[in-house]
């Protein structure tokens, strides 16, 4: 009994110390996944933080420090650099209905919304700078700065106009996504009832202005018909900025398998989001339910695992040269666990490792591909 005593109490003294042994170690795959990063630093598709300035801060950039920490939003610089950021496609977003819900001018609110994005760059001028090429990404990431592109989201902000477009991307703009939630004259959306059914001649002049410009056309938000349309269009690679895969979660803002399999032909990318709704069926399906079922079910949640899923069917399908990653942070009002800020990225970047993804893969789809999309898109422009 003396011998079992004294083995009891030598393990509960034993216990807590194994613990601080345990949290001590570090975790392999996340030292792995960090060492990556600081190799080929993230350059993510699609982050709302102009959208947040506009409504949190009316405008206002010095409303919020992003120096310090931000706990009511989702990004700030100390996350940023935690989650290997090296590139940031800034979202100038505007509301399709903009126009009818507050009187403003689309084209007046997203001179506005990139006149954030350029003041932004000016009051941090030590950590951020304009980037308007893929050079100036891998000059601006290897000085220790995070390259700052702008990305319009939703052709309703240069009001069918190929000369606003040309005025748009003068101030920086690198892509357009062609819609967003609202069906236009000339573009379908993939939350609105089509008019087109694809493009329509004008749609296909923005788009070949678009080539000419060198700008890249982002097929997030359009319907399947626009997103085949556009293939069919463009001589320059597109992208997704922030979707995931149908087949996965089918829901309408996420790409078909039979687009998929014409990425690699067209030589885009899907920049995979961590929108939960376009992760989770379960998630997507809850949604659709009536406030008394939501009342005594309890919301289901997407996962870590799950964008990894939807990176697993793109390379399936697509190629691995066809992957990078778009979070919409700041421009999504529910998080996935483990992924809810600019610092996580290293959580997903383990999990692709667990499942055997090698470190030149990771790096695709961290920063190579998309620097490969825009420099595809330059040569395009040149030989205009």
């Amino acid at each position: 009994m003396t011998k079992v005593l004294l083995a009891v109490v030598a393990l509960a003294f034993a216990a807590p110390m194994l613990m601080t042994l345990q949290a001590q170690t570090p975790d392999p795959l996340m030292a792995r996944a960090r060492r990556l990063l600081k190799e080929a630093p993230i350059i993510d598709g699609h982050n709302d933080y102009p959208w947040a300035v506009r409504e949190k801060g009316k405008l206002d950039v010095d409303a919020f420090d992003l120096r310090k920490p931000q706990p009511a939003l989702m990004t700030d610089f100390a996350r940023l650099r935690a989650g290997g950021v090296g590139g940031q496609f800034w979202s100038v977003y505007v509301p399709g209905d903009i126009q009818k819900a507050s009187n403003i001018s689309p084209i007046t609110a997203t001179l506005e919304q990139i006149d954030i994005v350029h003041r932004m760059i000016a009051k941090y001028p030590d950590t951020l700078e304009l980037a308007l090429t893929a050079d100036d990404i891998v000059r601006i990431q290897k000085s220790g700065k995070i390259a700052s592109l702008i990305g319009m989201e939703g052709g309703h902000s240069i009001d069918g106009s190929v000369g606003v477009l040309r005025d748009m991307y003068r101030l920086g703009a690198r892509y357009m996504t062609l819609t967003h939630n609202v069906t236009l004259s000339w573009a379908d959306s993939a939350m609105d009832a089509p008019v087109a059914h694809g493009l329509t001649p004008l749609g296909e002049s923005i788009l070949r202005e678009m080539n000419r410009l060198g700008m890249l056309i982002d097929l997030s938000h359009v319907s399947a018909e626009v997103m085949q349309a556009a293939l069919n269009a463009s001589a320059a690679p597109v992208i997704f900025s922030h979707s995931n895969t149908r087949a996965v979660s089918d829901v309408p803002r996420n790409v078909p398998d039979n687009i998929l399999r014409q990425i690699p032909k067209n030589g885009g990318i899907v920049m995979v989001t961590f929108v939960p709704s376009f992760t989770s069926q379960e998630v997507a399906d809850y949604g659709k339910k009536d406030a008394e079922y939501q009342k005594t079910h309890p919301a289901p949640h997407a996962t870590v695992a799950q964008v990894a899923d939807h990176i697993d069917h793109i390379k399936t399908i697509a190629g691995i040269d066809h992957i990078g990653i778009g979070a919409d942070f700041d421009g999504i009002e529910a998080v996935i666990p483990g992924l809810e800020d600019t610092s996580k990225y290293p959580n997903l970047i383990v999990e692709l490792l667990k499942r055997g993804y090698t470190d030149a893969e990771i790096r695709k789809i961290t920063n190579e591909n998309i620097l490969r999309v825009l420099r595809g898109a330059e040569a395009v422009a040149r030989r205009h």
